[in-house]
């Protein structure tokens, strides 16, 4: 496993730090892995950028409901631009992860068809495949399947081997290409809900709900389930983004079910299939469900779907168990009727570029997305002039929980906070809480995506409190302050 970060950067602008007007270049909206991206590849230029969200930290939509899969390419027509974008962006991740040091494997992926009959499908995936130029595929018979993957379903009936494909930790992927991009100068703000533009002088005036104001001569909207209200605001195109809640279990890392390789079924006609993926720190996720809902905010989980999660993965490996499962989740996709990516220069607003549909595979396709827009601005005007101190690197940070016996003795020797273990699930010290802090973490969530305090065993039953005290003490905040993700979210509150 990979380390954390040790680069402490300002903390993201937040609250009544912009009260008076912000001048940009470039305001990129949503800072999802999509947003993340365009904002870090264009913080390589002589621009002003600065990227906005309505949420309390980064990636806290979309991308943080998502299942870690880097894919290898084979699953959709390269006549889509959602294809050529994830074959580029798969590409990119050996990169990024040297430069980021973000946790990132190549682990591979098996799509395992239990039925003969599903093999004339595996055999249309392997030559789409083939077609796309995935590097690497195989048509397996049921022994090589067993033979890869010793723990699948004994009646297996053959399948396709892709190696290229791979896993990653979807959230500090995120907070690490913020963080570059705040590195090299991008401003990030969040809390801020988009709820007015005009156009004038050239430039968008864009006013948040709390009253803040940004300037900026060209917008990305990058804005994930609320892209059309967003394209809405400032006159762009019309068109609805319907979210598709997929739902997930995440089982403990000490379950049998845990894989080597990425399983998917033989694919629906509206999904990839339930997977069962193994997590690059240890657990495993199985999901997600495909339900189109009309509400954006709807991410509730239930008995019902938990059953069909769990049918079909019993189908791929008879180890799945319910007693393994330590939380439930779900997350939408942001859909169009296209079903693929809307990536453009609008016809109707001027200076604005439209990142919108980008579900999956969004995020192994983002680092290439951060390309495409850049170019897209290019086309609309934007001159790019290279930045000659651009640093692509983050430093490598400490985890408690993988330092040798001498490493830990010597780092609790200089800062006893290292040994005081604030999350015993996933041993995490309170050194590692205060970093998480230090860089702008001040929510639960936050912490937790940062950290990996409370994602454990007890989700948080044991630390949270402890976490909030850390919280309280370095920020000053007041307890009734602190909240899980954000507004409306407070956990605590004075008595009546």
């Amino acid at each position: 496993m990979f380390g954390r970060l040790q680069y402490l950067f300002p903390l993201m602008v937040k609250e009544n730090q912009l009260q008076n007007l912000v001048s940009a270049d470039v305001a990129v909206i949503g800072a999802g892995v999509s947003g993340a991206s365009v904002a870090r590849t264009l913080s390589r230029y002589q621009l002003d950028v600065v990227l906005l969200d309505k949420e309390a930290d980064v990636a806290f939509q979309t991308s943080k409901a998502n299942s870690g899969i880097i894919h290898a390419g084979f699953h959709h027509n390269k006549k889509y631009l959602k294809t050529e974008l994830e074959l580029k962006g798969n590409m990119m991740f050996d990169r990024l992860h040297r430069e980021l040091k973000f946790p990132f494997y190549r682990c591979g992926i098996l799509v395992v068809a239990m039925q003969q009959e599903e093999l004339k499908y595996i055999w249309h995936l392997y030559e789409q495949g083939q077609e796309n130029g995935v590097f690497g595929m195989e048509m397996c018979s049921r022994e090589k399947m067993l033979e890869l993957e010793p723990g699948l379903n004994s009646d297996v009936a053959g399948g396709l081997y892709a190696p290229s494909g791979g896993i990653i930790e979807p959230y500090l992927y995120g907070f690490t290409m913020v963080e570059s991009a705040q590195k090299n100068g991008v401003k990030v703000v969040m809390d801020f809900n988009v709820t007015s533009a005009d156009f004038s002088g050239n430039s968008y005036i864009i006013r948040s709900e709390d009253g803040r104001i940004v300037k900026a001569r060209y917008v990305i909207n990058a804005a994930g389930l609320y892209a059309d209200e967003v394209s809405r605001i400032f006159g762009g195109e019309k068109y609805t983004i319907r979210p598709r809640k997929g739902e997930y279990y995440v089982m403990d890392r000490t379950t049998k079910a845990r894989p080597k390789h990425v399983l998917f079924p033989v694919p629906t006609p509206v999904s990839k299939g339930i997977l069962i993926i193994p997590t690059v720190e240890g657990t495993v996720l199985i999901g997600p469900t495909a339900e189109v809902i009309e509400d954006k905010e709807d991410l509730s989980t239930s008995t019902e779907k938990l059953h069909s999660i769990f049918d079909a993965s019993r189908k791929m490996m008879k180890e799945v168990s319910q007693h393994d499962v330590i939380t439930t989740f779900a997350g939408s996709r942001p859909c169009l009727s296209s079903d693929d990516f809307y990536i453009d220069v609008s016809g109707v607003a001027p200076h604005f570029i439209q990142v919108a549909g980008i579900q999956s595979p969004g995020l192994t396709a983002s680092p290439a997305i951060g390309e495409y827009v850049k170019d897209l601005l290019k086309k609309a005007g934007c001159v790019l002039i290279g930045k000659p101190g651009f640093d692509p690197s983050l430093d490598r940070e400490y985890r408690f929980s993988e330092v040798s016996r001498e490493e830990a003795d010597r780092l609790i020797h200089e800062n006893p906070a290292c040994g005081n273990i604030v999350c015993r699930c996933e041993n995490i010290s309170e050194e590692e809480i205060v970093t998480a802090i230090r860089k702008g973490h001040r929510t639960l969530d936050g912490i937790k995506f940062y950290s990996r305090a409370g994602m454990g065993r007890c989700q948080g039953g044991f630390c949270s409190y402890k976490i909030m005290k850390i919280i309280m003490r370095e920020t000053g905040m007041r307890y009734d302050r602190i909240t899980k993700h954000g507004k409306g979210s407070v956990l605590l509150v004075d008595e009546l």
